[in-house]
């Protein structure tokens, strides 16, 4: 299963550039296997899917329903994943 998390390197808003450094962060410092995906040569489909998380071809959700399922302790399973022995989800 991959998770794949699509940014683009080249936007100009730093606002977009914080929430997608968020998740990247989250993912490795959590060690959640993540490939990253980097849309900025795909202008057509740059807005919508630099602000989305895929499991595989599965569109997981935005950075708000993944912020809210970070603070809910529920990453896993917004991931769609098992949650790590010893996470706070896996309690």
């Amino acid at each position: 299963m991959v998770i794949r998390v699509y940014i683009a390197s080249s936007s100009g808003s730093t606002a977009i550039k914080k929430k997608q450094q968020d998740v990247l962060g989250f993912l490795e410092a959590n060690k959640i296997g993540f490939e990253e995906k980097d849309i900025a040569a795909n202008e057509k489909n740059r807005k919508w899917m630099r602000e989305n998380i895929f499991n595989e071809s599965q569109c997981r959700g935005d950075y708000d329903a993944f912020f809210e399922a970070r603070e809910n302790n529920a990453v896993y399973a917004f991931l769609g994943l098992t949650a790590a022995p010893g996470s706070k989800e896996a309690k």
